[in-house]
């Protein structure tokens, strides 16, 4: 690896930047700017969705749109040491997830000239709230969406299972648990009999789960709980599996007809299915044969990313194209530093490749 791209990979890494740390994506988003002018002599723009940060290199209306993000779940100095490089190993916050993915992009795009853009976001971490809507409108009008999420040993990402969350509650009515519990009306009881339903409703066929999280109920020991509520998370690797879900979550009924179910919440990201990777994933395998690299493969997994919400808006997409490593949100997060060169030579080509053959 080039030590130039390990000192942008440091300093990238060594400016901490957790989602919920405004100022701090706002200083990583600055950076990243003057680190791809330094690589690309040309200038990046910083724009604010709802006062978050986005970093934006290139066409403002993008035939190839390349999606990062640079916010990362580490808080501040929680991650130690910050830096390390041993043998082969690079370790620290956001490394693998996705720092490592963003600065292959910047690389990777030198030398090429054509409609493509760079985009990094600073909230995907926590949902890509604020920065979604861009994310889909660029992606509606773009022939190839190339998302920098880290790969798997290597392979790239051809689906990733959508999700969603929602919150079940129980509205019933408190007594005295020991004088009158008969005048009650238990919500303990009504949720316990609720998440028994909820997780016989997964279907392993498309891969869907269904998991009751977290609970809570009542408000003192001697009173029959007039409230409680269970937070449920829903991933499935089909759209119609997700709607099914959200159906059936809000046709529940109570066993006591006196008791009130309330269902709030909704899909998050829709799936990125296999229809919408296929062209991408055999044009990238194409280019990376005729590199002379070990074969290209593709996973499914059941993470999401920015990736969902491009294939939606109905973008031919491409995702973990990012680091070579391991341990994504984990204190051992690290990247294989004799793969980056090796990737920004794949990611260059392909990139060439997209824009030179419509």
């Amino acid at each position: 690896m080039s030590s130039q791209v390990l000192e942008h990979l440091e300093k990238l890494v060594r400016c901490q930047s957790p989602t919920s740390d405004l100022s701090a994506c706002q200083a990583v988003t600055k950076l990243a700017a003057e680190i791809a002018n330094e690589v690309l002599n040309a200038p990046a723009k910083i724009h604010e969705i709802e006062n978050r940060p986005v970093f934006w290199w290139g066409d403002p209306n993008p035939e190839i749109l390349l999606l990062t993000h640079l916010d990362t779940v580490w808080p501040k100095d929680s991650f130690t040491p910050i830096w390390e490089v041993k043998e082969n190993r690079i370790t620290g916050p956001g490394v693998f997830d996705m720092k490592a993915g963003f600065i292959q992009a910047l690389y990777a795009l030198r030398g090429v000239s054509g409609s493509v853009a760079l985009i990094a976001t600073t909230d995907e971490e926590t949902g890509s709230r604020s920065s979604k809507k861009l994310i889909e409108d660029l992606s509606r009008n773009a022939r190839a969406v190339l998302v920098f999420e880290a790969s798997v040993d290597g392979a790239v990402k051809i689906g990733r299972k959508g999700s969603a969350d929602f919150k079940v509650t129980v509205t019933g009515r408190a007594a005295h648990a020991g004088l009158e519990p008969e005048k009650g009306i238990n919500a303990s009881t009504e949720i316990s009999q609720l998440v028994l339903a909820i997780a016989k409703m997964e279907n392993p066929e498309f891969g869907t789960t269904v998991v009751p999280t977290t609970m809570t109920s009542g408000s003192t020991t001697n009173t029959v709980p007039a409230l409680a509520s269970v937070d449920v998370d829903v991933r499935s690797f089909k759209a119609a599996e997700l709607t099914r879900i959200s159906n059936s979550l809000n046709s529940l009924q109570p066993q006591n007809p006196e008791a009130k179910i309330t269902v709030t919440g909704q899909i998050n990201r829709p799936p990125l299915e296999l229809t919408s990777t296929k062209s991408l994933f055999e044009r990238a395998q194409k280019v990376n044969e005729q590199l002379g690299r070990p074969t290209l493969t593709g996973v499914s997994v059941g993470g999401v990313s920015d990736g969902n919400f491009a294939a939606a808006a109905g973008a031919p997409t491409l995702d973990g194209l990012g680091a070579i490593g391991g341990g994504a949100h984990a204190r051992g997060e690290w990247v294989k530093a004799d793969s980056i060169d090796s990737q920004i030579t794949f990611l260059n080509a392909l990139i060439t490749d997209l824009i030179e053959r419509p």
